[in-house]
C-alpha cells in the first residue's frame, strides 16, 4: 500500500478526527460549555442568572461567548419589553442537539470527582 492510500478504518477515523476537531473550533474555550450547560438545564435564562452560574466569567467576556454562540446558532436571544429591558437567553433547536454531551460530561464529572477524590 502506498502512504498516500489509507486503509478504509484509516480514512474513517481522520474524518471522525477531523470532526471532532470542527466541534471543538464551536464549543472550545474556558466557557462555552458551562454557559451552554447553564441555559440547557434552566431552560430561559437571564444574563445575570447564567453569570452566577459561570463562577469566574466577566460580564465582557460572558457577553462575547453569548455573541459567538449565537453567531453559531446554539442559542437566541429575546429583548423582552419590560422595564428595565430584560434579555433572555434559550438554547435553539440547534442547540439542543447538544443536550446528550452535555449529560454525558455532566455524568462523566461526577464519576471523575468520585474516582479522584475517592467518595
Amino acid at each position: 500500500m502506498e502512504d498516500h492510500c489509507l486503509a478504509p478504518d484509516a480514512e474513517r477515523s481522520k474524518k471522525q478526527v477531523m470532526a471532532v476537531h470542527d466541534a471543538m473550533d464551536v464549543l472550545s474555550g474556558k466557557w462555552k460549555i458551562s454557559i451552554i450547560s447553564s441555559v440547557c438545564y434552566f431552560n430561559k435564562r437571564r444574563f445575570s442568572d447564567i453569570l452566577n452560574d459561570v463562577h469566574g466569567i466577566s460580564n465582557k467576556m460572558l457577553s462575547k461567548e453569548l455573541k459567538d454562540l449565537e453567531v453559531n446558532k446554539l442559542i437566541t436571544r429575546t429583548v423582552l419589553d419590560t422595564q428595565p429591558v430584560t434579555v433572555l437567553y434559550q438554547l435553539t433547536d440547534y442547540g439542543m442537539t447538544l443536550k446528550t454531551i452535555i449529560d454525558n460530561l455532566a455524568e462523566w464529572g461526577r464519576q471523575h470527582r468520585k474516582e479522584i477524590t475517592g467518595k
